[in-house]
């Protein structure tokens, strides 16, 4: 009897600096399997690392790296010029801010997941794949995963050098025909459906290639998409937890 297909749930979270939006980041952590942590790039800081991890192995849910372009003002999403050997030193210094919290805490890092403007680039496989790969080695342990966009010129770079490997979907956002995202300036680029979301999900999850699903905190109605989502795909038979590498 084959087994079911199970499916990883995360959310990138310790970005919220408000009340509010704390809040609802600690609302999905009683959905999710996993959690990628900003680690100083667009967002966070090492108080919010600490808590943020604190809270997530409280609900026993994966903790993750959460690097970017080194860019608040812009939240991470503005491609930015950097020399592989400057972004990598960026990248260091985020990851060993996250490491550090988490040996504190007895937790080790999991995976990494770039964010924004940075995940998209990585995806293409060039020097920014290579400076994200430099830093990993560098501050994480060697089977630490990668969580990479579905289908993406990286999954393959990474997979034949034996890297261990997560190919990504969103439940939230909208794709292009050409399997990127829509841009987030587009109107419906965003979802805010419950019902769109949950809709998508099952449809990534069940096509064969995605290992874990992403809810982003800051999207609207976060917390009632992650637990649509995690419902719909219940229903149609996934195993929700963390994915296998």
């Amino acid at each position: 009897m084959n087994a079911s297909p199970s499916v990883d749930l995360n959310a990138d979270v310790g970005e919220a600096t408000e009340a509010d939006g704390i809040a609802v980041e600690r609302e999905l952590l009683n959905v999710v399997t996993s959690v990628n942590v900003a680690c100083g790039g667009h967002a966070g800081d090492e108080l919010s690392m600490r808590d943020t991890v604190e809270a997530a192995c409280a609900h026993g849910v994966a903790v993750g790296a959460h690097p970017s372009y080194p860019d608040r003002l812009g939240f991470g999403r503005r491609p930015m010029d950097m020399g592989r050997a400057e972004l990598e030193h960026s990248l260091r210094e985020q990851m060993a801010a996250l490491v550090e919290v988490c040996t504190a805490q007895g937790v080790r890092i999991r995976s990494v997941k770039a964010h924004g403007a940075l995940y998209g680039v990585v995806g293409q496989g060039m020097d920014a794949l290579g400076a994200l790969l430099a830093a990993v080695d560098a501050t994480c342990a060697p089977d630490t995963v990668l969580v990479l966009p579905a289908g993406s010129e990286a999954v393959g770079i990474c997979r034949r050098a034996g890297r261990l490997v997560r190919q990504e979907g969103f439940c939230d956002r909208a794709y292009a025909a050409d399997g990127t995202l829509v841009d987030r300036a587009v109107p419906g680029a965003v979802f805010t459906d419950p019902v769109q979301a949950a809709r998508q999900a099952v449809e990534l999850a069940g096509g064969g290639q995605i290992d874990t699903l992403c809810i982003h905190g800051d999207s609207p109605g976060a917390v009632a998409m992650a637990r649509a989502v995690r419902q719909a795909l219940e229903r149609a038979g996934m195993v929700i937890g963390p994915a296998a590498a």
